[in-house]
């Protein structure tokens, strides 16, 4: 029998890639990816891989029907996004747009990666950067597709991501990333003030389990996906190493977040199944 066809955008990138892993088995998978941040290297075995921008997804995927879209594939940067901000609209809302449309088109079912952003700062946090403000308002433009034109769709809401794919070197890295690579190299581990702002650190095993659960049979909004675990970036610096010297404070470097997995332990009986200090005890064993 032949398999059915899902959709993954951004899936060069550390979870689109672990998210495929679980979907090659049970589908064709297709990703679509700019390799803006996503590696070549990141390919699954039995997976498709197309390159181009989601605002292109009809010429590219035209001939696909995809049962699923997960459309992962935005930038995906806070602090970054002050000075990118061009780019952060052409990929986060013109591509968007298009990748709406493509799913309006085909009736599919569709998962968006919303950004837990917009719950920080007692949901003023959606203000507080031109990414946090685009990722809470593309959820809305999701919902509203959904309401339009009857079309089934599901929002989810990441913490953290962390895992071995992690960017760690450039502009980029995420805090685990860099924090891994400095500490790998004996470097000082620096810290952005003030250090006490609390995040979820998720392993992203835990949350492409998570995703492929919401993908199959999720329907409304609200997804959250994190561990229930809130560390200070410091406390994570610390986990490495005590030598660690503090940065100045940058625009966007939000509150704590705040983590609600009651719809994800209801309906799907998830719940993470990794520790970021076990995580960390394990790349420190690493270190040449």
């Amino acid at each position: 029998m032949e398999k059915q066809t899902v959709i993954v955008t951004g899936g060069a990138g550390l979870i689109g890639s672990s998210l495929i892993e679980l979907l090659v088995p049970k589908y064709r998978v297709v990703s679509l990816d700019n390799y803006f941040i996503g590696k070549k290297e990141n390919h699954v075995e039995g997976a498709e891989y197309v390159e181009g921008h989601t605002k292109d997804i009809e010429q590219l995927l035209g001939k696909e029907n995809p049962v699923i879209i997960f459309h992962l594939g935005e930038y995906s940067r806070v602090e970054q996004s002050f000075d990118d901000i061009a780019f952060v609209w052409d990929l986060n809302v013109s591509g968007t747009f298009h990748v709406l449309e493509y799913w309006r088109k085909r009736k599919c079912r569709l998962l968006y990666a919303g950004s837990s952003t917009k719950f920080s700062a007692g949901g003023q946090g959606r203000h507080q950067s031109p990414y946090a403000w685009m990722k809470a308002t593309n959820t809305e433009l999701v919902a509203n597709y959904g309401a339009w034109f009857g079309l089934p769709y599901a929002i989810t809401y990441f913490y953290n991501n962390y895992g071995p794919r992690e960017l760690s070197t450039g502009p980029y890295a995420s805090v685990m990333g860099r924090f891994k690579e400095q500490y790998w190299k004996g470097e000082l581990i620096t810290v952005v003030s003030p250090g006490t702002q609390k995040r979820n650190f998720t392993y992203v095993g835990d949350t492409a389990r998570a995703l492929l659960s919401v993908g199959e049979k999720g329907q409304g909004d609200e997804y959250g996906i994190g561990s229930p675990e809130s560390y200070s970036i410091l406390e994570i610096a610390k986990m490495f190493t005590d030598t660690i010297v503090m940065l100045p404070e940058r625009p966007g470097n939000r509150l704590d977040s705040v983590v609600d997995t009651t719809r994800m332990e209801k309906e799907f009986g998830w719940k993470p199944e990794h520790t970021v200090r076990d995580y960390i005890e394990s790349l420190k064993k690493q270190k040449k």
